[in-house]
C-alpha cells in the first residue's frame, strides 16, 4: 500500500546527508588510527596522520559539504 503523501525529498540534501555521514566516519577512523598508532609507538603513522596534506583534503571536503548544504537549502526554499 502506498502512502498518501508525496515523498518530496531534495536529492542534494540526501547527498549532503550521505556525504556528512561518511565524512564523520572517516574522521572517526583517522582519530582511532591516531590513538592506536600513538599507543603502540608507531610514530611514522602518527606523522602521516598529522601531515598538512591530509588535513588540507579534510578541509576541502568539509568546505565542499558546507557548500552542498547551502545549495540544498537554497533549492529547498525555492520549491
Amino acid at each position: 500500500m502506498k502512502p498518501s503523501f508525496k515523498d518530496n525529498d531534495n536529492l542534494l540534501f540526501e547527498w549532503f546527508c550521505k556525504g556528512l555521514k561518511y565524512f564523520m566516519l572517516a574522521l572517526l577512523g583517522v582519530a582511532l588510527a591516531f590513538v592506536v598508532s600513538h599507543t603502540f609507538g608507531a610514530y611514522m603513522i602518527v606523522g602521516l596522520l598529522l601531515s598538512a596534506g591530509l588535513w588540507l583534503w579534510v578541509v576541502r571536503i568539509a568546505i565542499s559539504l558546507a557548500c552542498l548544504f547551502a545549495i540544498a537549502m537554497i533549492v529547498e526554499s525555492w520549491s
